[in-house]
Parts: structure tokens; C-alpha cells; sequence
């Protein structure tokens, strides 16, 4: 989700906002309260595709493996409850 920053915030803390948006964060910047631009990472789309590779795959390192025993194609594909 992009955050938003006024244009004369922006201004103040420019530096800081590239380095926030080369870790993938997203900014949309305001003018009177009316947004006027969009600061997002060059390559977004792999940064935020790593980011949700690397959030899901800990959350499967969390998870505890279970064992559900053998199952048939027959139970596997069962339409009922």
C-alpha cells in the first residue's frame, strides 16, 4: 500500500525517501492535499515478488508439518465434506 507524503515533506526528506523506496516501500505525493505523483521502486515488480516470496515462505518455515496419513484419489478428489 503506498503512503502518502505532501510535496513540501518530500522535499524535507528526499534522501530518506529513496532509501525507503529501494527497499520497496511506495509513496504518493500531495499538493494541497491532491495527489500529483507516484515514487515506487524501478523495479517494483521483483522487489515486491522477493518480498512475497521471502514473507511466505517463513510463514511455511513456522508451520509444523502434520501428517495426514495415506489418502486415495478417490478421498482426495471427493466432492463431499
Amino acid at each position: 500500500m503506498d503512503k502518502v507524503v505532501s510535496a513540501v515533506e518530500a522535499n524535507r526528506r528526499f534522501s530518506q525517501l529513496l532509501r525507503s523506496v529501494r527497499e520497496g516501500d511506495s509513496y504518493v505525493v500531495t499538493a494541497h492535499g491532491k495527489p500529483v505523483a507516484k515514487i515506487v521502486p524501478a523495479n517494483r515488480d521483483e522487489t515486491m515478488m522477493e518480498r512475497a516470496r521471502g514473507l511466505l515462505l517463513a510463514r511455511l518455515r513456522s508451520q509444523p508439518a502434520l501428517n495426514a496419513g495415506r489418502w486415495t484419489r478417490d478421498e482426495l478428489y471427493d466432492d463431499e465434506p
